[in-house]
């Protein structure tokens, strides 16, 4: 989400991406920590894409499948059983969101037809990585990511190279508890969430 430098109407700030289902950009984050792609080896078969387990890729659907296996192409870092519009957001290093539907007998791992729904926080195995700061991508805005102006108060996310269609205008340098506490030369305001929800950003 995006504020406008000098107004503080809030609106939809993301493009969208999806394996499953869409997942948002700019959903409330922090900068991306290293530790959050150190998780837990597979436990494939257990539960369906619980926290450490890998899926496959694909335009309408993602499998899960051995984190070791050729088809596996991202792991599964959060996992929550709720609407993502409802639940915790996703750690700041995610790359995409998978929507999973509460019932999908094909993919049920304990024989009871049922898997349990909500959404799965994911994490590309190889580069690119969307949601790190800068990329462009992912469904959190992080402190280093960049944004242009999209229309009256609203912004949106790109990559800061210049590489994703769209070139920077403004780059997130601090990420503070209130608009008072960013630095000088604060060109433009966008809401991160979290402790510290509000993003401050420069012209670039």
């Amino acid at each position: 989400m995006g504020w406008s430098g000098s107004g503080s109407r809030v609106v939809p700030s993301a493009l969208c991406a999806a394996l499953v289902l869409t997942g948002c950009q700019n959903t409330p984050g922090t900068t991306p920590s290293a530790s959050a792609t150190a998780v837990r080896p597979s436990g494939y078969g257990a539960v369906f894409l619980a926290v450490g387990e890998c899926s496959s890729s694909g335009a309408t659907r993602a499998a899960e499948v051995p984190c070791a296996g050729e088809r596996a192409a991202a792991r599964v870092v959060a996992r929550h059983d709720d609407r993502a519009e409802n639940g915790p957001p996703c750690p700041a290093a995610t790359d995409f969101v998978l929507h999973i539907s509460e019932s999908r007998p094909s993919a049920d791992e304990d024989g009871d037809g049922l898997v349990a729904g909500g959404y799965a926080c994911m994490r590309n195995l190889r580069p690119p990585h969307p949601g790190d700061p800068g990329e462009g991508g992912g469904p959190r805005t992080v402190v280093g990511d960049c944004v242009y102006e999209a229309g009256p108060g609203e912004v949106r996310e790109t990559a800061c190279a210049g590489t994703g269609g769209r070139a920077p205008g403004y780059r997130v340098t601090d990420a503070v508890t209130d608009r008072a506490r960013c630095p000088a030369g604060t060109g433009l305001y966008v809401r991160l969430g979290g402790e510290r929800p509000v993003g401050c950003a420069r012209p670039v």
